[in-house]
């Protein structure tokens, strides 16, 4: 046991210091204990804490509608880094049962339907199940009350400290397990939205990349799930199920 934890911190000390000289960081000058010293320091900042742990924000939502009718939403996933992991509506069918209830909102994330989570579930998996709601004419939701919008706060000391994420025309597609952005609420898959204030939805690749390098601090950013931005900016056109 102790040749395997030793095995493993070695294992992630080389990885560290590769993402560093990966990201043009000398190892030299920021050690690993350094960075694991300011995490201790840190708190950890999640949307999802916030939401989550307001009852009102829980609740049980029932459906009513046609045997033979589609539910008539679009599902997402949460993004890697959610504190459970699920799906979010996305969209609703204009008159359909979803939106016709007036008790569901783009952006809340739906624990379990009719008793069965959907936590930690692929994708298709919670589609699949949806999809099988189709002749009942009572659907039962359990749902958290969550903006489609999420809050990200990232403290940074100084450039020394790498941020720990990657982008791609403004989409977050890695990030470093336990780094500051993954202990900020940074999640892969989302599109970034604004960066201190200030909107980078047209915001040029270089220019977001060269931001956020800068950027030191508290470093406050919204996103969303780039599908359900692709849907609201009708990019795509909506597949309800």
């Amino acid at each position: 046991a102790q040749l395997i934890a030793q095995s493993i911190g070695q294992a992630f000390s080389v990885a560290y210091q590769e993402f560093l000289r990966a990201n043009g960081i000398n190892p030299e000058d920021l050690s690993q204990k350094e960075y694991s010293d300011l995490l201790n320091t840190q708190d950890m900042y999640n949307d999802d804490l916030i939401h989550f742990s307001k009852s009102e924000n829980c609740k049980d939502v029932f459906i009513e509608k046609q045997k033979g009718e589609i539910l008539g939403v679009v599902i997402v996933e949460s993004g890697w880094g959610s504190i459970l992991p699920t799906v979010i509506i996305a969209n609703m069918m204009h008159g359909g049962p979803a939106e016709k209830s007036g008790k569901l909102n783009i952006g809340d994330q739906i624990m379990s339907i009719n008793g069965t989570s959907l936590v930690g579930l692929p994708l298709s998996t919670c589609q699949s199940i949806i999809k099988g709601l189709k002749n009942q004419s009572r659907v039962k939701l359990n749902i958290v009350r969550c903006p489609p919008v999420t809050t990200v706060l990232i403290r940074r000391p100084d450039l020394r400290y790498q941020l720990g994420f990657s982008v791609q025309n403004g989409i977050i597609c890695s990030l470093m397990r336990g780094g500051i952005a993954e202990r900020g609420g940074v999640r892969v898959g989302h599109r970034i939205i604004e960066i201190n204030g200030q909107s980078v939805v047209a915001t040029p690749h270089e220019k977001i990349v060269h931001i956020l390098s800068n950027a030191v601090g508290e470093i406050h950013m919204k996103t969303m799930p780039a599908a359900m931005y692709r849907l609201l900016t009708a990019q795509e056109q909506p597949v309800y199920i």
